[in-house]
């Protein structure tokens, strides 16, 4: 399945430049090609209605890691204004794999957290793909206390394959500080929103993913293991991560249906990553909708529903033996 896709994806690139060449054409000799133009742009229609009408679980995650896919810097650059950037933990260092600071969405003051993977190799490297160390999720609960301080609401956005699991983050307490956030996102006073942008990947995740609301982006994915870690440890064979993704149920429509997130984000068909100004327009609307609805709360009540709505999470009924 995945040779197939990314087939299609370039026939889908093939058929892109055809049309920004008969549309420079156009520019530069004065024809009428509009009729070629709107052909061609049918022809792209179709053929990503027909790839992505029902795309399966493996299929989802390779849209999930997209490295074209809008990441939290640029959401940040188009959903936001006025964003003024914060850095460090105040005990360790900075982790550019975690970015946060202040901006204002339309006229209210919110604090923005997210993870940020990088998009060439030097940016890559710098942010450790992603992969957030104990020093960045330090510095998101230090961002979201200054939060609460001030009385702003906090959005998150989750992007990221796992937590950092090298020896340094070992020795300097990575999975402590993903444990304090979880405790203390719970009794945070402001409304929290998050945001499944991208890979929802274990506690690297969960390290900035408790909110009064969490919402998913369409082709993003959520779950407790890559699907490769999954395979590797099930079957003993990585390569079969395609089949594990369908066993994972890591899918937006999934996560939505059990209960685990509030609301799913419609994207641009094909994927944010094929118009990242849709896809942000999208999200900024859903999350107007959800800071609106949440400071209209008192802060008793905030609290109380959002350990109510986590408490619901993987309840179960056991049937009679046999």
């Amino acid at each position: 399945m995945a040779a197939s896709i990314a087939e299609i994806e370039r026939l889908i690139a093939e058929l892109e430049e055809q049309i920004e060449l008969v549309k420079r054409r156009t520019r530069e000799q004065g024809e009428d090609r509009n009729d070629a133009i709107q052909a061609l742009e049918g022809q792209l229609t179709r053929l990503l209605e027909q790839t992505y009408a029902n795309p399966t679980g493996w299929d989802r995650t390779r849209l999930a890691r997209n490295p074209k896919r809008p990441f939290t810097l640029d959401y940040i650059r188009l959903i936001f204004s006025d964003f003024l950037e914060l850095h460090g933990d105040r005990l360790r260092a900075d982790d550019g794999a975690i970015v946060g600071g202040i901006a204002r969405l339309n006229e209210q003051w919110v604090t923005v957290i997210g993870h940020q993977k990088g998009r060439d190799a030097a940016e890559r490297h710098q942010r450790n793909f992603g992969y957030a160390r104990p020093e960045g999720y330090r510095k998101a609960l230090r961002l979201m206390r200054l939060s609460e301080k001030f009385h702003r609401p906090i959005v998150c956005l989750v992007d990221t394959p796992g937590a950092d699991c090298s020896v340094g983050s070992e020795e300097n307490g990575i999975s402590e500080s993903i444990a304090r956030n979880l405790h203390e996102m719970f009794l945070l006073r402001v409304p929290v929103i998050v945001v499944i942008a991208g890979e929802g990947g274990s506690g690297g995740a969960l390290g900035i993913g408790v909110g009064d609301r969490v919402l998913m982006l369409e082709n993003a994915i959520y779950s407790v293991i890559a699907p490769e870690g999954c395979a590797a440890i099930v079957w003993r064979d990585a390569r079969r991560g395609e089949e594990a993704a369908e066993k994972l149920g890591l899918t937006a429509h999934n996560a939505h249906r059990f209960g685990i997130v509030d609301e799913v984000v419609q994207e641009p068909l094909g994927g944010a990553h094929r118009d990242h100004d849709q896809a942000a327009r999208t999200l900024k609307t859903a999350l107007e909708r959800h800071v609106s609805e949440l400071q209209a709360l008192d802060t008793d009540t905030l609290l109380e529903q959002r350990y109510a709505r986590f408490r619901r999470l993987g309840v179960f009924q056991e049937g009679p033996a046999g």
